[in-house]
């Protein structure tokens, strides 16, 4: 007599989703998804959520839907029942410089609750995150340190540059194009023909902006499986990529191999390193604090300059440099950044990763292309020290960070020009209001008082454009763009919002920036600091309700990460 459903044994793995299916008291459930085409073998076996966030307002997670076919075909065939559910996405490039903006971190924190919220909810076995644009990345590493089921990330993959007159061209060519029409320097004609030809397809910004650094980071982190990251978003490798990382899951799920042996303080070192030695975007310390406390692995916005200044840039990639991601791939992958970090012992090489590997293992299978130039040798390198670099005093008492690809100036002495919102900025950039020396202040953009810390590209691109780049240095508490360049200080906690420094300067006031002291100093008496910070009062919110109410609310400083799990909650506590 066959083997009646209710009787069949439990299959080990399915260490959850046994609780929702298994046995007659289920009967409600599988009646549920027996609706929509749920087999009773489909059922028997463990179920593994795919998480996509695709989303039509933005090329960066267009091909989403299509990768997610080809992870649910990989847990298919490797003995698993995939369920696919989707969250959310904001665009940092189409919402840049508009009130929309405020809304991308706020993003991260909704990604990862409504990511936890599913994987909790039906109680899935193993996760695949499908990410793209920026805060999708983190998002999905934080959920899945919160839920420490198996689990893996997947990026969609880098969009493919355009080209425009011979020469590669991205969204950040776009951005520069607008402050070099302001200026007079092209035509709107030659803006339009920019604006059209510089993002062809899909994928996610293609330099080493924020996304393809938080990619790497993935890779270096070992949440995602090596070499498979990098692949592009239009190339035809990545939906088999897409297929063997839904059979990778099964494998996780099987050995109950859980992110939180992979995601230790050494493989977050390394992650650090990662964003050093390409160069990569500012956003990365952000995060890389945001996962780190998720993970419950202090970690302090200070080692990300220790890390820094022994880590060498080694990538010759965009904005700093001349290659985009895809050529990045075409070079052989981030795995070329790991083997030549590795040769100067300035990785954990033994640290896992969830192909099964060590990060020294997949360094030394690297392939690299004959007469790649995007990765240097050690010995050859980019710049000596890393990409980044933490500073603090008396603007800002728990520290910034500035970018360092390798042209920047070191020092800078200036008059501040304060403005209390990037809107308020663009509009004196447009009118040609800034002049060479001065030191752009921008406040009021933090976490708190944003709400959501909004990037500054369409601020700094245009004074790129206008060719006053490296003629001027700004500093703001919101954040930067991966693609931004110059000297640019963001993430200076404390935020105006919450009193900080920031909040006190006045128009003038001399700013004096010397990276080499790892110092950001307002030059004023302090006993005139003292007096202005007495009589400062808190802004009246800008927001009185809903979701930017309730995030401004919870979200803690920068330089904790901009989180809303635990710190503020535990900082108001500790003053009652």
């Amino acid at each position: 007599m066959p083997e009646h459903p209710y009787d069949r044994p439990t299959d080990p793995a399915k260490r959850h989703s046994a609780t929702l299916t298994d046995g007659p008291d289920r009967a409600p459930a599988r009646a549920m998804l027996k609706a929509i085409g749920f087999t009773d073998e489909d059922l028997a076996r463990p179920i593994i959520g795919v998480a996509t966030t695709w989303i039509e307002t933005m090329p960066c997670n267009f091909n989403q839907r299509r990768l997610a076919e080809s992870v649910k075909e990989g847990v298919r065939a490797a003995g698993g029942t995939p369920m696919e559910f989707n969250t959310i996405s904001i665009s940092d490039g189409v919402t840049m410089g508009t009130e929309g903006m405020k809304s991308s971190l706020v993003s991260r924190e909704v990604v990862a609750d409504s990511i936890e919220l599913t994987a909790r909810g039906h109680l899935f076995d193993g996760l695949v995150c499908l990410v793209g644009c920026d805060k999708t990345i983190p998002g999905a590493a934080m959920a899945l340190a919160r839920l420490d089921i198996p689990g893996l990330v997947l990026y969609n993959g880098t969009i493919y540059p355009g080209v425009y007159k011979g020469r590669d061209a991205d969204i950040v060519t776009v951005f520069e194009a607008v402050g070099a029409y302001r200026a007079g320097r092209i035509t709107l004609d030659e803006l339009y023909e920019i604006e059209s030809v510089s993002c062809p397809g899909a994928g996610a910004c293609g330099g080493q902006y924020t996304a393809n650094t938080m990619s790497t980071v993935m890779e270096f982190i070992g949440l995602s499986p090596a070499g498979l990251n990098g692949i592009p978003a239009e190339d035809p490798q990545k939906d088999e990529a897409a297929r063997r990382c839904g059979e990778l899951v099964m494998s996780l799920v099987r050995d109950d191999v859980r992110p939180a042996g992979i995601v230790t303080r050494d493989a977050l070192e390394n992650g650090i390193a990662s964003v050093s030695a390409t160069g990569g975007s500012t956003n990365g310390v952000l995060h890389l604090l945001a996962i780190a406390h998720e993970f419950g692995i202090p970690l302090s916005i200070d080692e990300f300059g220790t890390v820094a200044d022994r880590t060498p840039i080694l990538a010759d990639m965009k904005p700093g440099g001349r290659f985009s991601a895809s050529q990045m791939y075409d070079a052989g992958g981030v795995a070329l950044v790991m083997r030549e970090l590795l040769e100067r012992d300035l990785l954990h090489g033994d640290a896992r990763t969830v192909d099964g590997r060590t990060i020294a293992e997949i360094a030394a299978a690297v392939v690299e292309t004959p007469g790649q130039e995007v990765v240097r040798p050690i010995d050859r390198p980019m710049k000596p020290t890393g990409g980044l670099a933490i500073l603090r005093g008396s603007l800002a008492p728990d520290g910034c960070v500035v970018k360092l690809a390798g042209h920047e100036r070191l020092f800078h002495r200036g008059p501040a020009r304060v403005f209390e919102s990037e809107e308020s900025c663009f509009e004196a950039v447009k009118g040609q209001e800034i002049r060479p020396g001065d030191v752009i202040v921008i406040r009021h953009e933090g976490p708190a008082g944003g709400p959501g810390m909004r990037e500054m590209l369409g601020v700094t691109a245009a004074l790129v454009g206008e060719g006053l780049g490296e003629a001027v240095a700004l500093l703001t508490d919101g954040r930067f763009s991966g693609g931004t360049h110059g000297l640019m200080i963001g993430h200076v906690a404390p935020e105006a919002a919450l009193g900080g420094p920031i909040a006190i300067v006045h128009e003038g006031d001399p700013i004096v920036v010397d990276v080499e002291r790892r110092a950001l100093d307002l030059d004023v008496p302090a006993d005139e600091i003292a007096r202005r910070l007495a009589s400062w009062s808190s802004p009246a919110p800008r927001y009185a309700g809903g979701v930017m109410a309730k995030y401004a609310a919870l979200v803690s400083s920068a330089s904790q990460g901009a989180v809303t799990t635990g710190t503020r909650m535990a900082e108001q506590l500790a003053r009652r």
